[in-house]
């Protein structure tokens, strides 16, 4: 009887040592400040919290990106992690020189881990001049790959349809991880606009004026300038 309490106390003391760690690939976000700026993986563990990206030179030759001391991980409740280093960038003012219009640079970010249970961030650069921006980054595989499915539906369907399937997966989310609400209300009413459905337009404007959406005034702002106001 003793050697079989102590097996058992070995085992839980095993499994207490096993290391937590979650990864998502290219994970969906609701809006983001850089065209040529990606997420291409988030990698969590008990240690560290790691954002890979990679960022490519569009613009002209001799263009620069660089890394701000000044680069926070915002959770839904408004808190921060700081982050601890930058990886295969420099840090500014020094900056990485592309060499031609094309080029690629991948690099990532380390930051403290993640309280877990966290299902979308906001991560932000915070500096004087071209910060960059990913605003409700989602950190759910299950709810990722369902949006990643609905985008590529929408991208062969017709507008009326595109707007049950946006409407459909709102509805089911709206009070699990609402990170992701302002890029679903974004769809509604562009599908509406292309379909030239105004009412349906103005309801759903309306409906992300008078929402909960983290940042709703972000996407109000969005929509606005491509010439989108009820």
């Amino acid at each position: 009887m003793r050697k079989r309490v102590l097996s058992v106390i070995g085992f839980t003391l095993i499994l207490s040592n096993v290391s937590f760690s979650q990864e998502f690939s290219k994970p969906n976000f609701a809006l983001k400040s850089h065209e040529t700026l990606e997420i291409t993986r988030v990698v969590l563990n008990d240690k560290s919290t790691i954002i890979h990206l990679i960022v490519e030179n569009k613009r002209s030759e001799g263009g620069s990106f660089c890394a701000d001391k000044k680069i926070y991980i915002l959770y839904p409740d408004g808190s921060r992690l700081n982050i601890l280093k930058a990886n295969n960038i420099p840090v500014c003012p020094d900056a990485y020189k592309f060499k031609n219009v094309g080029e690629k640079l991948s690099f990532s970010l380390e930051f403290p881990p993640l309280k877990q249970g966290t299902k979308w961030i906001d991560i932000i650069e915070d500096c004087s001049q071209n910060c960059f921006w990913f605003y409700g980054v989602t950190l759910d595989n299950e709810l990722n790959a369902r949006l990643d499915d609905t985008f590529i539906k929408a991208g062969n369907g017709k507008p009326a349809e595109n707007m049950l399937l946006f409407k459909n997966i709102l509805d089911e989310i709206d009070s699990q991880n609402p990170g992701i609400e302002g890029l679903l209300y974004i769809n509604l009413i562009n599908a509406a606009v292309e379909d030239a459905d105004i009412v349906n337009a103005s309801v759903w404007y309306k409906r992300l004026a008078a929402s909960h959406a983290p940042r709703k005034e972000q996407y109000i702002k969005y929509l606005n300038e491509k010439g989108i106001r009820y």
